[in-house]
């Protein structure tokens, strides 16, 4: 049976792209392939969310070109990431 993948699995495809599965739906699933904290102008220009966002498209048809690695409890978890993100902090919130 082929791997079907779940949000806050942790994957690597063929494709050269490794990532936090962010999005799932029966269609596709976006990998979360990189995350940079907001400068200080675009934070305060929506402070909705704080970093910035690169998620790529894989599509039901290519889940079979992913590899599993690990999953995380939820995307609040702190220890044991297999990606640490670092951000510098603004006004005494991190980002």
């Amino acid at each position: 049976m082929n791997y079907i993948p779940e949000v806050n699995d942790y994957v690597t495809w063929t494709k050269g792209v490794e990532g936090w599965v962010y999005f799932k739906s029966d269609e596709y699933i976006t990998i979360e392939a990189s995350v940079q904290p907001k400068d200080l102008q675009n934070y305060n220009a929506c402070r909705l969310h704080r970093n910035d966002r690169l998620l790529v498209l894989c599509y039901h048809n290519q889940w079979n070109e992913l590899k599993y690695v690990t999953t995380r409890k939820s995307v609040y978890e702190e220890e044991k990431n297999v990606v640490a993100l670092v951000g510098k902090s603004i006004g005494g919130e991190s980002v």
